[in-house]
């Protein structure tokens, strides 16, 4: 299997599935000439021409909404938002249109429509460029909501993400796309609401998705040379949600922590504490731990942007504690 980075595995997907459809666009600013921000759709107007890669005013609700009229009618389009804090302006057209259209149109319009961007904490973005969304959507009815953590499930879920008939809110992350992994070679996908086992453990399981995922990791392999033994969990795509795959894995370990980057508050971490509670109680040696971001506004400077995120001594402390250590 080839190396890629986030980048280039989301870019390999969108050409792939442009290559394959061609109903599938792609529009949003800069996503064209500038080849995006963060230089995901870099080469696709040199294939695909002005037509399929759209530059679009600074004007998040005219063209989500373009994109949803698009979609009733036929066509596969792929909204990018510069940062998903952005989708915040076109909250209306998101919530009130794309994913409600199935249900009051009594199933005579779906609405395949992907709309996609980096979103969470960042490198000094501030306030207003680094919320994680993924808990404002996650409310809705309708939407599906992906958080990919490695390359090859960006990939493979952003394909799925294209084909799937209903609205799918994928965010990506700025800290991942310089990241590297291993993407299959040939065509694949992965099915949304199906999430994976990253590491086997005995001990403790800990769910973590996106960048949490990765911190999750790097706990795990420090404890294993205390003798601890952490199963992680990445759900990958959060509504659907694979709770079968994660009541099975806490059913095995007795003992769980929930990470998210995230204020925490009415958040992700929250939603699925609540389901191991509810559906594996039995099985809890203690109660779940959740490890989330402080609730309280990014900062600028980095040493508190620093401390308002998860940290790998407080993912351990979690740990420990969970354990009785």
């Amino acid at each position: 299997m080839a190396i890629i980075t986030y980048r280039e595995a989301l870019n390999q997907a969108l050409r792939e599935e442009m290559r394959r459809d061609p109903r599938v666009f792609l529009m949003g600013e800069e996503v064209a000439l500038y080849q995006g921000a963060y230089k995901v759709s870099q080469g696709l107007l040199e294939e695909f021409g002005p037509k399929r890669v759209i530059d679009t005013p600074i004007s998040e609700a005219g063209f989500t909404g373009v994109g949803i009229g698009s979609a009733m009618v036929g066509l596969r389009p792929i909204v990018e938002m510069m940062t998903f804090n952005f989708a915040l302006v076109a909250i209306d057209q998101i919530v009130n249109q794309a994913a409600k259209i199935l249900y009051m149109s009594g199933g005579q319009y779906n609405v395949p429509l992907v709309i996609r961007g980096p979103g969470g904490p960042a490198h000094q973005l501030a306030a207003q460029h680094s919320q994680s969304m993924e808990s404002y959507f996650y409310h809705v009815p309708g939407l599906k909501i992906v958080r990919p953590g490695t390359p090859k499930d960006a990939k493979g879920l952003l394909k799925s993400a294209i084909r799937d008939d209903d609205p799918v809110i994928f965010i990506e992350s700025e800290l991942l796309y310089g990241t590297k992994g291993e993407v299959p070679d040939g065509e694949y996908t992965i099915p949304l609401g199906v999430g994976e086992i990253k590491r086997e453990g005995r001990d403790v399981t800990i769910v973590a998705y996106s960048t949490m995922l990765l911190l999750a990791l790097q706990v795990a392999e420090d404890l294993e040379k205390e003798g601890i033994s952490v199963e992680v969990v990445d759900p990958r795509t959060l509504r659907p949600l694979d709770a079968d795959m994660i009541i099975e894995s806490v059913k095995k370990t007795n003992r769980a922590v929930v990470m998210e980057s995230g204020a925490g508050f009415a958040g992700i971490a929250t939603v699925i504490a609540a389901i191991i509670s509810e559906q594996a109680f039995d099985y809890l040696d203690a109660p779940v731990e959740r490890v989330t971001g402080a609730n309280a506004p990014t900062p600028y400077a980095k040493n508190l942007e620093r401390a308002k995120a998860p940290s790998k001594e407080r993912v351990i402390a979690a740990v420990k504690k969970v354990m009785a250590i």
